[in-house]
């Protein structure tokens, strides 16, 4: 059994690592950023890397989207700047029900423009009321002969203001649909949220009213919670490759400082509560990335048949990146705990890691019913 990334991968981590790089003297300040940076915005595009959030018919990389190529562009980004990763990750993430169930027009319409980075894409799914409980959701689209009338607060939006248009999850008589509404449509309105530890492009998107054309459904009507759970299905491995980035940049980090820094005589690294630190947080990283990438891997071919692998990988990396930046900040002492130096901002990106996209306590739920049905 190979371990190792292929060539393939190998080249598309390539890419990923040059555009990180070329970033990297502005990572900083981007990633104190509420509103798109243009400079990030700008070489994101030129790398073309968005491409792989889209199927090759409609100006993507490969035919069909591929789990493991996202894992290893967001593992590679996230290790410089979490607003480059975002941008990235959200291109998929925003517009992957599209890709699955869109009309030959919607297809048409965005999709080339979400692979060229012209268009950023959004996902509307949580209301201030509806969390990790999707089914709680009273956003509402009714159909009318003028067309479909929606109504309702989304809030924590990513690309909320930035967006070329939202998938908006929504309740339509006793089942849940999925709509595609473009952000400049007639009663969209976007107000910014409180600013994050980690600040993000985000807000509360207000739909007051939006008359949309009986077209603007993804897929059919009913289908929308079957939507999130397929986005959710590719993407959420996803999240895995991001926080095994985090936790690498972070442990590299402080290892220079453990070359480095004497202390009683000797290096940081060579006095034995340190070096357990490091020791223990490289292999819970190298542990948390072979995970990963099966998960990916599996993630190929039936992504919602392995949904549990995925919780499983996504657990696991965002748990592991939390440990090891706090023992990162630990082996740093007080050169840790500078405001805006590159740990500090990892210590704040990692955290809401194990929230996002599947909450670590709502994913054990989900693993431990999925153990439940395959131990006999």
């Amino acid at each position: 059994m190979d371990f190792s990334l292929d060539a393939k991968y190998l080249d598309i981590q390539a890419q990923a690592r040059k555009l990180a790089a070329s970033i990297a003297h502005i990572a900083a300040e981007a990633d104190e950023c509420s509103t798109v940076h243009p400079e990030i915005l700008a070489a994101l595009r030129a790398s073309e890397l968005s491409r792989l959030m889209v199927p090759a018919a409609f100006g993507g990389a490969f035919e069909q989207v591929d789990p493991l190529a996202i894992c290893v562009v967001r593992e590679a980004l996230m290790a410089t700047s979490s607003h480059l990763d975002s941008l990235f990750a959200l291109q998929g993430i925003g517009s992957f029900a599209i890709s699955k169930a869109g009309s030959a027009d919607q297809r048409a319409t965005w999709l080339p423009r979400v692979a060229s980075g012209e268009v950023l894409a959004g996902l509307a799914l949580t209301e201030p009321e509806a969390g990790s409980d999707l089914k709680s959701v009273t956003t509402e689209v009714v159909e009318t002969p003028q067309g479909l009338r929606l109504s309702g607060l989304k809030s924590y939006i990513s690309n909320a203001g930035a967006a070329g248009f939202y998938e908006v999850f929504a309740r339509e008589d006793s089942g849940y649909s999925m709509l595609l509404v473009p952000a400049d449509a007639a009663g969209v309105t976007v107000t910014p949220t409180a600013e994050l530890i980690a600040p993000h492009v985000l807000g509360d998107v207000q739909f007051d009213n939006v008359l949309l054309p009986h077209s603007a459904r993804l897929g059919a009507r009913g289908e929308g919670l079957a939507l999130v759970l397929a986005t959710l299905a590719v993407f959420r491995v996803s999240v895995a490759g991001a926080s095994v980035g985090l936790a690498q940049a972070a442990l590299e980090e402080a290892t220079r400082h453990a070359r480095t820094r004497v202390q009683f005589g000797r290096p940081l690294a060579r006095l034995g509560p340190v070096a357990q630190l490091l020791a223990d947080s490289w292999t819970e990283i190298e542990m948390a990335r072979l995970l990963t990438y099966r998960a990916a891997q599996m993630a190929q071919t039936d992504p919602g048949a392995t949904i549990e692998h995925s919780s499983m990988a996504k657990l696991a990396a965002s748990e592991t990146a939390g440990r090891v930046v706090d023992r990162c900040v630990q082996v740093m002492g007080r050169f840790g705990l500078v405001r805006n130096s590159k740990i500090e901002r990892l210590y704040r990106q990692a955290r809401p890691m194990r929230i996002y996209e599947g909450a670590s306590e709502v994913l054990r739920l989900g693993i431990a019913r999925e153990l439940t049905k395959v131990v006999v």
